[in-house]
């Protein structure tokens, strides 16, 4: 079995600058790479990455847990951090809890035991109690898409409320006065803050908040769907109905077109996330987007921060360890979903 010194003489270099090509600990002219890479093929030589591990004191891995990989939000911001981990020579292993906390934390005990450099955390529950198993452990965490409060973590958000917001000022200026809201299914998602977005929106323009109007999602197409067919089941209808994701906006849709009415000449629709397939529908679907590019690079660039950190921390205990909280903001996408009311 070919060993790094076999690889070093057939690539006519030294084994250090083979370890340096291999674990990427310095820079080697493009050229030496390239021969150290065809020497390993021909070799057939595959590093030992525990051995390698244990001498750099990571793995190269990366832990990110998300609640529902159906979701195209998730799906979405999963393949960006993928990406960019790759970019960054780093392993993503992703774990789909289901919205289920025992899931959850026996996937935090796996990623555990693989020993992973860090873990991205996105959650749709409370992260507080299920992180402080590795937190208490040292490893480095960042949560996005979720604000947890006292948490030794960096933290990366949108600014929901100002979103939510947004989106129903949006409608407001369209002339729409009675307007329904389908929010997600727990008060600590970040759908709550973006119904207090719409509720303070409506507060400031003198319209009192019926909440009747108000009816609980699931973020899935199915969800969306129920909670329309119970806003058409209201007498006094609304005019426009805000939808904390466009999963959701798109199964209300359905319900209105399967009602015998039609966006937007019956109902306007505003959505949330900006996901692919809010474009593709008819009518196409205006929207509050999400900078999930942005998010996703901001996420793992501060995660691999922070593992530097930790083996800087090991050889001087005094180094500042200090934590960041971003807050992103959403974008107005206005598609053919809204229609202006005639006064």
């Amino acid at each position: 079995m070919a060993n790094i010194k076999d690889v070093a003489e057939l690539a006519g270099v030294s084994i250090t600058t083979v370890s340096h090509v291999i674990n990427q600990t310095r820079y080697v002219s493009d050229e030496l790479t390239q021969r150290v890479y065809d020497a390993m093929e021909e070799l057939n030589y595959h590093p030992n990455t525990l051995a390698r591990s244990l001498r750099s004191g990571r793995t190269k891995t990366i832990g990110l847990l998300i609640p529902d990989i159906s979701n195209f939000f998730f799906a979405e911001i999963s393949r960006k951090i993928e990406d960019r981990g790759f970019d960054r020579g780093y392993s993503v292993v992703l774990c789909n809890t289901d919205d289920n906390s025992k899931k959850e934390q026996i996937y935090i005990n796996l990623l555990l035991e693989k020993q992973v450099d860090g873990i991205i955390f996105i959650s749709s529950g409370d992260s507080k109690t299920s992180l402080s198993k590795p937190i208490n452990l040292g490893i480095p965490i960042v949560v996005a898409d979720r604000d947890v409060a006292n948490i030794h973590s960096d933290i990366v958000l949108l600014d929901n409320f100002k979103a939510g917001y947004d989106a129903t000022k949006y409608l407001l200026a369209l002339n729409h006065t009675r307007i329904g809201c389908i929010s997600g299914p727990s008060l600590l998602t970040p759908s709550a803050q973006r119904v207090e977005g719409y509720r303070q929106a409506l507060r400031e323009s003198g319209i009192k908040v019926d909440e009747e109007l108000i009816q609980m999602g699931d973020f899935r197409f199915s969800g969306g769907e129920e909670a329309m067919c119970n806003i058409l089941a209201i007498s006094d209808q609304p005019t426009a109905v805000f939808v904390c994701n466009d999963m959701m906006a798109l199964g209300a849709n359905k319900a209105i077109n399967d009602s015998g009415k039609k966006v937007p000449e019956d109902y306007s629709l505003i959505g949330f996330d900006n996901i692919p397939l809010s474009k593709s529908f008819y009518p196409a679907l205006t929207t509050m987007s999400q900078p999930i590019q942005k998010m996703a690079e901001l996420t793992i660039d501060l995660l691999l921060e922070k593992i530097d950190l930790k083996l800087k921390r090991k050889r001087d205990s005094k180094q500042p360890l200090e934590y960041q909280r971003i807050i992103l903001k959403a974008e107005l996408i206005e598609r053919d979903s809204c229609k202006v009311i005639k006064k």
